[in-house]
């Protein structure tokens, strides 16, 4: 599918605020294609023109229901078109918006719609709306809620968006101006967004970013050339999260298309379709994709696996080269293009033939992973940002990236690695504060600006390397200090049937880790073998798969001095999910909370392992 905008950046340098952004890249380039929205089975193009005037109808209409500057706005929906609708027209009009993950419990949409004073809320459907109506009491500052598909309530407490957008046009009619007039008084220092960490330890803070910050995250990706306003994205994550929203006012500077649905199940079929130039995805996806390749290749065994590993031989020499700065030639060119046809092409056909790069971001991507990528003609461009610096703080680049590192900092952010190897960041980007929480904020910023994230990292020639977290790093009772992050990435890559990893081993004697197996991959690997059992808890159980497993991590181990080797595992007897409270929103895992949650297995584990080990 094919889909360009025209002179893409053209009047949005002058921009102070998000509002501004978006009425001058309307005014910029009105007929150009901004979203690609999903209907039926293909796309309807939606112009910057088009957008503007959804935005202006939905602006109107929550200030018709009497939303005023510095108000907050709860947008309570997944990835789609209304939600930048929603969002953009909040801020037109002067609000602020609450993001909430779809997946959120109810007390926890609860606690962020009071915790925030939200007096609107923007709910998806009719689920999010029984999960509102279920918390009623607790929401005192919620005037209306506002359901994208769903239906009115009698009291009038839900109303469509169509009725907004209605009561908006009609509100409009009566002062053409004021829509601008509104949208123009909004201040660079004003609250723009009010994102909650997902909590992977302790009480949710909602992060405060104001409009300046993301205007700098904007103009520093538009800088870098990184995106151009020829590129298409396929926009599918969450964005409730830090990742997703930065990737909308990109759009807003740089006039790139984007083609919009969150529902991760339309992945495979939309990118054929929608043949997207970049992505920007979380590292679960990579590793989700490298295991069924990897199994798909051996289950298929014979002449067809070995043509599979003299590519990746073959991509691997071709990668290296290109990492040095040189390009492959002679008879390594032509292996190459014979690799290309018979292996790489197919992997590069799923993503829509047309892909520059992804990008990955919210989590630690595994060198293993992007190298093997890369051996496929398949860039992955880390990065590295928090919710409390507005995303986007590092990011490798298409001619200059370096596999194991998160990149350069994007132009105008400064880094400072600390006497205790903390990374620190200052810079436009930065959050004003925690919100209500003063004493919080004082810790995480001190006197001179510097934010205080907590990853540990070092610098290579300018690339940030991140090694793990402050918190995550582990002390067995040796005084041996292990990085979890490390050994858990490395096993996942080690052994493509396994879904998550804990490393567990603080103040212990030994390290050890509790590991959940991918349901989809561990049945399709027991039918291959015609295994009798085929439900996860009895394969989980099995000796075949305990074995698999094991041989795994003794492959790990020997890579490994002997106090961070892995002594003892446990199988889960189900997988660490988002759905199951084990992971956040952006799959990281709750490390805490998991621990918690199994703890008896894991003394389990050290019972009697003294006289034992």
């Amino acid at each position: 599918m094919e889909s360009r905008t025209s002179s893409g950046r053209a009047g949005t340098r002058a921009a102070r605020t998000i509002p501004e952004l978006l009425l001058e890249r309307v005014a910029a380039t009105p007929a150009a294609t901004a979203f690609l929205e999903p209907q039926g089975e293909g796309w309807s193009p939606v112009s910057w023109q088009q957008l503007g005037d959804r935005v202006r109808a939905a602006a109107s209409g929550v200030r018709a229901l009497g939303l005023r500057p510095g108000d907050r706005c709860a947008l309570l929906s997944g990835t789609r078109l209304e939600w930048i609708v929603a969002d953009l027209a909040t801020l037109c009009s002067g609000g602020a918006t609450t993001t909430i993950y779809p997946s959120s419990t109810a007390e926890d949409s609860a606690f962020i719609i009071d915790d925030s004073a939200a007096v609107l809320v923007f709910a998806e459907n009719g689920e999010q709306v029984r999960k509102l109506a279920s918390r009623r009491d607790a929401l005192g500052t919620v005037k209306r809620v506002i359901v994208f598909d769903g239906a009115p309530s009698a009291d009038g407490w839900v109303i469509t968006l169509d009725q907004l957008m209605q009561l908006g046009r009609e509100h409009d009619a009566r002062d053409p101006a004021a829509h601008e007039r509104t949208a123009r008084s909004v201040r660079p220092s004003d609250l723009a967004t009010l994102i909650y960490t997902s909590g992977t330890t302790g009480r949710m803070k909602g992060v405060e970013l104001i409009h300046d910050g993301w205007i700098y995250e904007a103009e520093a990706i538009d800088t870098l050339g990184l995106l151009t306003p020829e590129d298409v994205q396929y926009l599918w994550l969450p964005l409730a999260h830090i990742f997703g929203k930065v990737l909308e006012v990109a759009q807003l500077r740089i006039g790139f298309v984007t083609a919009i649905d969150g529902r991760v199940e339309r992945l495979v079929d939309n990118l054929p379709r929608v043949q997207p130039t970049f992505i920007a995805a979380v590292p679960r996806i990579f590793e989700k994709i490298y295991n069924r390749v990897i199994l798909a290749a051996k289950e298929a065994g014979g002449i067809t696996y070995a043509i599979f590993k003299w590519a990746f031989g073959v991509g691997a020499e071709v990668s290296r080269l290109r990492l040095a700065g040189r390009a492959p030639g002679g008879l390594l060119a032509l292996k190459h293009a014979v690799a290309s046809r018979l292996v790489f092409s197919k992997l590069q056909a799923r993503f829509g033939g047309r892909l520059r790069f992804f990008v990955s971001g919210s989590a630690p991507l595994s060198r293993t992973i992007a190298e093997f990528f890369h051996a496929a003609d398949v860039l992955i461009l880390e990065g590295y940002g928090l919710t409390e610096s507005s995303a986007a703080t590092c990011v490798n680049l298409p001619r200059r990236y370096r596999f194991g590192t998160v990149g350069p900092p994007l132009p105008g952010t400064e880094l400072k690695i600390a006497e205790d190897g903390e990374v620190l960041i200052r810079g436009r980007g930065v959050m004003r504060g925690y919100h209500g929480l003063p004493e919080l904020t004082t810790e995480a910023l001190d006197s001179e600006g510097w934010l205080h994230t907590g990853d540990l990292g070092h610098l290579e020639d300018g690339f940030l390397a991140i090694t793990g977290r402050k918190k995550d790093l582990l002390k067995t009772s040796q005084g041996k200090y292990v990085v979890p992050s490390d050994l858990e990435l490395r096993l996942k890559v080690t052994c493509p049937l396994v879904s998550q990893v804990l490393v567990h081993g603080n103040n212990r004697h030994f390290v050890s880790a509790l590991i959940s197996m991918d349901p989809e991959s561990i049945r399709a690997w027991a039918v291959s073998r015609e295994m009798k059992e085929t439900s996860y808890e009895d394969l989980v159980r099995s000796p075949e798969v305990f074995g698999l497993v094991q041989e795994c991590v003794t492959v790990l181990n020997a890579q490994l001095p002997s106090f961070a080797s892995i002594k003892r595992f446990v199988i889960l007897p189900q997988d660490l999910t988002v759905e199951s409270g084990d992971l956040t929103p952006s799959m990281k895992l709750k490390r805490q909370l998991v621990e918690q949650k199994y703890r008896a297995l894991l003394d389990e584990l050290y019972r009697d392992a003294v006289a034992q080990l």
